[in-house]
């Protein structure tokens, strides 16, 4: 059973399930992501206190910007949808996504911070590209904390998790000083209760006006239930002189299945930094991770999907991604999986494990031919075919002329998918 739960799995388990769909139809779930200056402008409209701050675009931009907030010192911030941005490294060699530097250095850094690629701890060696800064007034901070809310499934409802420690990591605090962290679960059916939130303000280490951070924390926590949100994180959360909370960083993640009644949110996703190949699976509603091996998988169901992967990995193959069809994909979505997995250039064939049951074997095996047809495919297609019209498909696979390697189960399809690019 060890097999089964590696870490490849264990990876894709967020997008396995959507409310309202039958486990074998696996609807695409994927969680919403902003900005810092976005998410800072919806805690604001919450009530949170968060630093006077303009998001630019352009060089011009963050000049008059700089010269509007009208201090000596500005704080800029690249815009990029992972963390440790301050401790990353552009790809032009500049080093840190976060600055405070002199107004009169603002051109200097906005031109070789806007267009780069920021790499850092979260965003993958490839790094994501840097198109808005955030020009933010300089505060003077006190003390730093870290705060989040997120579902946690143990308490099967919000955990709010507290530092006194902030500005930092949180993964490394949780192993340099696990005992600086406060979680605090909180009921749905009551809320965030005044137990919770001294609980909370306590775990901070408040030093200032403990009512004001009480009020804080409450509109955190409002706004995590009333935006449908997945991750409320705000790091630092900071103490100023005059002893009050204010969020100086923000993150925040939304359900997608809320996407309908918080419009005004979802229209502000940036697909810059997503992978394009996971945008263009959404808009066909597949569920498509890249992974860096090269046999592309296409499967129906996340549990075969992560079993196919596993054992690919067990015959000493590398899967190139995780991509389910669902239970009801048609020609068209079969054709457009094609397209997506081979996109990848590190590909160097193609593994198709179905097992059907809502989804038809003979539906896949006209979407194989037709991708195999239309696209021209110059890697190996490995296919394995069980279930609802299985003799169908094998037969329109055998008629159809195309140099495709069937198997007779999921063992012997990894074993060739492995022997093709030996």
């Amino acid at each position: 059973m060890k097999m089964l739960l590696s870490p490849i799995a264990r990876t894709v388990t967020r997008i396995a399930a959507r409310p309202n769909s039958a486990a074998s139809a696996l609807g695409a779930v994927r969680c919403l992501n902003l900005h810092e200056y976005q998410s800072a402008q919806i805690m604001k409209d919450a009530g949170v206190n968060v630093p006077f701050g303009i998001a630019v675009q352009t060089v011009e931009e963050a000049v008059a910007a700089a010269k509007k907030i009208g201090d000596e010192e500005v704080v800029i911030k690249s815009q990029i949808l992972a963390g440790g941005r301050g401790l990353g490294t552009f790809t032009n060699g500049l080093q840190g996504g976060v600055h405070i530097i002199k107004t009169s250095q603002v051109e200097e850094y906005a031109s070789k911070m806007l267009g780069g690629t920021l790499v850092t701890k979260q965003s993958g060696a490839a790094g994501k590209p840097v198109n808005t800064l955030l020009l933010a007034k300089k505060m003077a901070l006190v003390k730093e904390f870290y705060f989040a809310i997120m579902m946690d499934r143990t308490s099967q409802g919000p955990l709010i998790i507290a530092c006194s420690e902030g500005g930092t990591s949180i993964e490394d605090l949780a192993v340099s000083s696990p005992e600086k962290i406060v979680k605090v679960p909180v009921s749905l059916l009551d809320g965030i209760t005044d137990a919770d939130v001294d609980k909370v303000v306590a775990g901070l280490g408040v030093s200032g006006d403990k009512a004001a951070a009480g009020d804080q924390i409450r509109a955190l926590y409002n706004l995590f239930v009333d935006r449908d949100c997945t991750m409320v994180e705000v790091n630092p959360l900071a103490e100023d002189a005059d002893g009050y909370l204010i969020a100086a960083d923000a993150k925040i993640g939304f359900d997608d299945n809320a996407s309908f009644r918080q419009k005004d949110i979802f229209t502000q996703r940036d697909h810059s930094q997503e992978d394009p190949r996971e945008v263009a699976a959404g808009k066909w509603d597949l569920n498509y991770i890249g992974l860096d091996g090269n046999i592309g998988c296409m499967v129906n169901g996340a549990g075969l999907a992560m079993s196919t992967m596993d054992i690919i990995s067990l015959r000493g193959g590398s899967p190139a991604n995780f991509l389910d069809v669902g239970g009801s994909a048609n020609v068209d979505q079969i054709k457009a999986a094609f397209e997506i997995i081979t996109s990848d250039p590190a590909v160097k064939a193609i593994l198709v494990n179905i097992f059907g049951g809502i989804m038809k074997c003979d539906i896949i095996a006209e979407g194989i031919i037709e991708a195999s047809r239309s696209l021209d495919l110059k890697v190996p297609v490995i296919v394995r075919l069980e279930g609802t019209n299985v003799e169908e498909g094998k037969k329109l696979l055998a008629d159809s002329g195309l140099d495709l390697i069937t198997a007779d189960d999921l063992d012997d399809a990894a074993v060739k998918a492995v022997a093709s690019i030996a």
